[in-house]
């Protein structure tokens, strides 16, 4: 009785620590807990409009996991949950076809071109701050824009905390985070 009890204990050790191996040293695991999928769009956007592909699929992520055909609370569609308003706006001034919400809602592709474009844009509005053009992303560059120059926020990740809107406060944060996890698990993106 007393051998069958530590046999069972020994066995029970042995598979939590294998699951712990698998858990905290598998890259599959973790490719598998933070998959990219349509690597080949986030490439490209990333290409043509001067962006790291690991910050736009961090973005997706946050906003839609992937997911196509979602439209959030607010009316934000796609997989980079763009306003319909914005995407106007940015398939005008960039010059894309006519992109229409239902388009914008379910091609991945265009999803991620729009929001890569975006993305850029702000960018270039805020310095290359990678992380200000994420709160933005998020909250609107007007926003952003009023927090920096009242000095309420810095623009940097360490102050991330003083952000006045706290959804967007954990936005950035989560963003950052998968691009973090992006950049460990697929350093060759």
């Amino acid at each position: 009785m007393k051998r069958v009890r530590m046999k069972k204990r020994y066995a029970l050790v042995l598979i939590l620590a294998l699951l712990a191996i698998l858990f905290l040293k598998s890259d599959w695991l973790a490719s598998w807990m933070y998959p990219v999928y349509y690597k080949e769009d986030i490439r490209a956007s990333a290409s043509s409009y001067d962006l790291e592909p690991h910050l736009i699929a961090a973005i997706i992520r946050a906003e839609s996991n992937y997911v196509t055909g979602r439209e959030s609370k607010k009316g934000a569609l796609g997989l980079m949950q763009i306003m319909p308003d914005t995407a106007h706006w940015v398939v005008e001034k960039a010059g894309f076809a006519k992109v229409d919400d239902d388009i914008l809602r379910h091609r991945a592709d265009v999803s991620i071109e729009v929001g890569a474009w975006y993305l850029n844009s702000l960018h270039v509005q805020f310095d290359q701050n990678a992380v200000a053009a994420v709160a933005a992303y998020n909250a609107g560059p007007g926003n952003v824009r009023k927090w920096l120059e009242a000095g309420r926020w810095d623009g940097k990740m360490d102050s991330v905390s003083d952000i006045p809107f706290g959804e967007t406060r954990h936005y950035v944060q989560r963003v950052f985070y998968y691009y973090n996890k992006y950049k460990d698990l697929y350093p060759r993106f």
